[in-house]
Parts: structure tokens; C-alpha cells; sequence
């Protein structure tokens, strides 16, 4: 079965995804900590529109969260079609206060999740020759963020690397 995939899915942007995709009859997978909101959410989306929505609770910063996310894909009969990667979070404050542990989290969330969830899934597309990625930035790529320093450098990062993706064809040579 095609999915679309969207992580962060539970509120915010990626819930505004969500409900937008399933009112386009698109079938879901919905990703992100909270279980509860997510099959609330599900219920919703199946009930009002008609469509499959799968969920599963994981924190996509933990370093083995690709690997499991794709094992549970691949035991379910998913093909992801789409990656909506929306999942990520911004810590306020100046950097020499900010708790080191929480920045590199958000690092593995914001930049290292999204580059690790485009690698699982952007083969197959290529080989399908269909599919679609969407990585989520801000505003922030633009500028420097003396508040929200790793913020910003992160959300430059999805910047670039998504610019680059699609420049090279999806990282291949012409």
C-alpha cells in the first residue's frame, strides 16, 4: 500500500499536513512521540475522509529511529510514495546556556532524522521513477539566530541539503 509519510504529525504543521492530505484522499502514515494524539487523529482523518491512516509513536531522534521506522514500514506491506519531513524543534536562549545534550538533540531530529529518512526512502522512488519528498525549514535558513543559533544553522542545513537533492536529481549525476 502507498503512504504518505508525515512525521511531526501529531500537532502544528505536520497535523496541518495531514488533514490537508487526507481531505485529498491521500492514505497516511503518521509519525511522531505521542501516541494518544496520533490515533486520536487517525480516527478523525479515517472517519471524515475515507482513507487509511496508519500511526506509529516513535522519537525520530534516537539514532536507531530510521532503521525502525522502515522495519515497521516493511512488516506492515507500506511503500512510502511521499516524505513529508516535518518533525523538529527549536530551543530558545544563547548557546553557552543552552543545554549541550538538548542542542545535539535537535540536531539529530532537525538534520540528522531528515537526511537518514530521505536516504531509506528516496531509492525506491528513484527506482519507481515517482514519489515526492518535502523536508520542512523556516524563514530561520535565511538569517543567523542569536537566540536560536543551532535552530537556524539547522534549518540551513534542510535548506541546502534539499536544494542540493533536487538540483543533482536526487543526488545522482545527470
Amino acid at each position: 500500500m502507498d503512504v504518505t509519510l508525515v512525521t511531526g504529525a501529531s500537532s502544528g504543521l505536520g497535523e496541518g499536513f495531514a488533514r490537508a492530505l487526507a481531505a485529498r484522499k491521500h492514505d497516511l502514515l503518521l509519525v511522531a512521540r505521542r501516541q494518544e494524539r496520533l490515533a486520536e487523529l487517525a480516527v478523525e482523518l479515517t472517519s471524515g475522509n475515507g482513507v487509511s491512516v496508519k500511526t506509529i509513536a516513535l522519537d525520530l531522534a534516537a539514532p536507531d529511529a530510521g532503521e525502525t521506522l522502515m522495519a515497521e514500514v516493511a512488516e506492515r506491506g507500506l511503500r512510502i510514495d511521499t516524505l513529508i519531513n516535518n518533525a523538529g524543534f527549536g530551543a530558545r536562549g544563547a548557546f553557552a546556556e543552552l543545554g549541550l545534550d538538548e542542542q545535539k538533540r535537535m540536531i539529530a531530529l532537525n538534520c540528522t532524522a531528515l537526511t537518514d529518512l530521505c536516504h531509506r526512502v528516496l531509492p525506491g522512488m528513484i527506482e519507481r521513477r515517482r514519489g515526492g519528498i518535502l523536508n520542512v525549514a523556516s524563514t530561520a535558513a535565511f538569517q543567523p539566530g542569536p537566540w536560536m543559533a543551532v535552530y537556524y544553522a539547522t534549518k540551513a542545513f534542510v535548506l541546502s541539503f534539499s536544494e542540493a537533492l533536487h538540483e543533482r536529481k536526487c543526488g545522482r549525476t545527470a
